[in-house]
């Protein structure tokens, strides 16, 4: 079997089991594969998950640098959207990493999609802020352990139905004088408001 037959075939699997590749089979499947294959191949599996793949039995050990893309969705009564994420109980904003290859815009347009359904054009996006240091670590139920260098974005037009992936318990727009307590996102919410006074004082000049 060819490298082109491997990645077709590792791309009809199912989510869990791509991530059940391990670490004998991923060297295995790689050996052979150039450096633009290897890419094909993380994207399909998806970066972080194939990064830890790659480390063995380290991978739940390793603290791991993510870059990727969130969005701040407004909508017509200024509330913004935020989801119950499914593993655990927390509500944060949608968004996620990127994949070799992507420019952050490309990751929230993609992102913003795959997670709300919702259509995004570049035109409309708004960079807030890239954020970085230790309020972007987050730890997962499994062990793992992130810290995140986010590029946030805030949406104010976007078209399509609000539907939401196995990723999300639930997906609702919050007035910002009523977010949840158990927030994932505490410090890019944050950093939006504080964008937003900046913008105003702006105007008011």
């Amino acid at each position: 079997m060819n490298s082109r037959e491997i990645l077709e075939k590792i791309k009809a699997l199912s989510k869990e089991e791509k991530r059940k590749l391990n670490y004998d089979k991923l060297k295995e499947i790689m050996e052979y594969m150039t450096p633009d294959e290897i890419i094909e191949l993380s994207n399909i599996i998806g970066y972080p998950v194939f990064t830890r793949m790659c480390m063995g039995v380290l991978q739940h050990k390793f603290v791991l640098l993510q870059d990727g893309a969130a969005a701040i969705i407004i909508n017509n009564e200024g509330k913004i959207l935020l989801q119950s994420r499914a593993d655990r109980d927390l509500w944060g904003l949608p968004g996620g990493c990127q994949e070799l290859g992507e420019r952050f815009k490309d990751t929230i347009i993609r992102e913003v999609k795959e997670e709300t359904n919702l259509d995004v054009e570049e035109k409309d996006l708004e960079l807030i802020d890239i954020v970085s240091g230790n309020s972007r670590r987050n730890s997962y139920p499994n062990g793992d352990v992130v810290i995140n260098n986010t590029a946030l974005y805030c949406i104010r037009k976007y078209s399509g139905e609000l539907r939401w992936d196995e990723e999300s318990k639930e997906m609702k727009f919050f007035d910002l004088n009523n977010l949840p307590k158990n927030q994932n996102d505490p410090d890019l919410i944050e950093i939006y408001m504080e964008y937003e006074k900046r913008k105003s004082k702006d105007f008011e000049r």
